[in-house]
């Protein structure tokens, strides 16, 4: 049995990474403008914060085709269950930042993790918004994203709870497993 060289392992691992985060960024860029729908999934007709996520990383093949099951529009307001957070870590790890291109940044809304967006170059991100369309914005300047301003009054202004992911863990396990199929 012969090892595949290191060389060989760094090519894959970084060829496709750069190759995938240019490809999230720009299929992100191409759901600009679509309005807000809550649990839609067509481009230019509608989508929400969490099947943006899901549509643009299933349409670069990062992800398999992706069943959400009903969640009402409210839900992050009268639950703890950090369904969307659990829902990014099927398929992704937190990490310390900054994030890169094509990663994932959650926001805490309500009493959980429930907004999400897709990283372009930070603080750039591209998420959808209720009452709004899909769009770029800066997650730094943008007063809403950066500090509380819903809930218990002292709780307002304080910095909003915010985590970042990355599917490139995983990614990388997926390229080291197939080179350890071929030996």
């Amino acid at each position: 049995m012969m090892a595949a060289s290191p060389l060989a392992s760094d090519i894959c691992r970084l060829t496709s990474e750069a190759a995938r985060r240019a490809d999230i960024v720009a299929e992100a860029r191409t759901w600009l403008g679509t309005p807000y729908h809550h649990m839609g999934r067509v481009k230019g007709v509608g989508a929400d914060c969490l099947t943006l996520l899901i549509c643009v990383y299933e349409n670069v093949g990062l992800i398999p085709l992706t069943a959400v099951e009903h969640y009402p529009i409210d839900w992050n307001l009268h639950r703890d269950a950090e369904r969307y957070r659990e829902g990014v870590r099927r398929f992704a790890r937190e990490i310390a930042g900054p994030p890169r291109p094509g990663d994932v940044v959650l926001w805490k809304f309500g009493r959980c993790f429930s907004h999400g967006a897709i990283v372009i170059e930070w603080p750039q991100v591209i998420h959808a918004h209720m009452g709004s369309v899909c769009r770029l914005e800066d997650a730094e300047a943008a007063a809403w994203l950066k500090f509380i301003g819903e809930g218990r009054r002292e709780n307002r202004g304080k910095p909003r709870p915010r985590e970042f992911y990355s599917l490139w863990q995983m990614t990388d396990a997926r390229c080291q497993m197939s080179e350890g199929s071929a030996r």
